[in-house]
């Protein structure tokens, strides 16, 4: 397990950090953009990345493009969602992501506006259309960046500083506890278990601005499930 994580975590470093931070904040990009970011797993993009972090430059210039990237991608969306959002809406493939999730976005910006923004950053499903949403129901994209820049550098910050602190306390385990490899990997899973953790603790804090009509208690629990 030791020469495993050894091999993996040299290899990251052997990466040029320049490429490493570039393939990072594209990752970002495409995380974040509209649809792609359903699929395209961005914690795990960042967490990886920050594994071959080794210097404090390092570690500011990840953040940087991961913050850059996920900007990019949210405003991309909010774009698409000025000039296309009815029509990609209403395309096979807006459907196929499901009304229900349409309507709780549009729902969720109405009542929270700009902190919706930047709760959906770390809220599933929504963290994707949002930008979208916000881009048809015609908010002003100043607006829209401070929210969602704030978001982007609060998350990039948390995960990047989890992921390199695992990898930090790796090598100061390393060929001095026997079993270090095991140590490591039981905190790799314990960042992605907090990570979630602290995503269903957004997500249960925000059930409340998802109910659509107090008189419609099964409708709203449905709404908010749907993020689930």
């Amino acid at each position: 397990m030791d020469e495993l994580l050894d091999a993996m975590i040299t290899a990251l470093r052997d990466l040029d950090p320049v490429l490493r931070t570039l393939i990072a904040g594209f990752g970002m990009l495409l995380e974040t953009s509209v649809f792609v970011g359903l699929i395209v797993p961005g914690d795990t993009i960042a967490i990886v990345a920050s594994l071959g972090v080794g210097s404090p430059a390092e570690y500011g210039w990840l953040i940087l493009a991961l913050v850059l990237g996920a900007v990019a991608g949210e405003s991309i969306g909010f774009a698409l969602g000025r000039w296309v959002g009815p029509r990609l809406r209403a395309s096979k493939l807006g459907q196929r992501l499901g009304e229900r999730k349409w309507q709780l976005a549009d729902h969720y910006l109405g009542r929270r506006g700009g902190p919706a923004v930047f709760l959906s950053r770390f809220l599933p499903v929504l963290h994707s259309l949002i930008p979208l949403t916000a881009g048809m129901a015609g908010m002003r994209y100043r607006k829209f960046l401070a929210w969602t820049a704030s978001a982007s550098i609060v998350w990039a910050v948390i995960v990047v500083s989890l992921g390199s602190g695992a990898a930090a306390g790796y090598d100061q385990l390393a060929g001095r506890v026997k079993g270090a490899g095991f140590i490591f990997a039981g905190a790799a899973a314990a960042i992605v278990l907090i990570l979630w953790l602290l995503k269903r603790a957004f997500l249960r804090r925000e059930r409340g601005h998802l109910q659509v009509d107090a008189a419609e208690p099964h409708e709203a629990a449905a709404r908010a499930d749907a993020l689930d």
